[in-house]
């Protein structure tokens, strides 16, 4: 699994894309970051992803963004954690 820390990413990178419910993010977010709850991103990540393309993926306490790259990882998806 590949990881980054959130001072290493940069939006010339790909896509960020943070985990965390509505309301934490909009407590604490990194700018470059869009906001799709893990929940809703679990069930409809293939409408959001483009498997030509590179992900990273943030969360409060890096539970949820290990989740998703393993299993993003393992369908093929171009995805990184970026831990904070």
């Amino acid at each position: 699994m590949k990881r980054i820390a959130v001072g290493q990413y940069h939006k010339n990178l790909g896509t960020l894309i943070d985990l965390s419910s509505y309301q934490d993010f909009m407590l604490e977010h990194h700018p470059d970051a869009m906001n799709i709850p893990y929940q809703k991103f679990m069930l409809y990540y293939d409408q959001y992803l483009d498997k030509t393309k590179p992900y990273y993926f943030i969360c409060n306490r890096g539970v949820h963004s290990r989740k998703v790259v393993s299993m993003l990882e393992y369908f093929g998806y171009d995805v990184t954690q970026v831990i904070k």
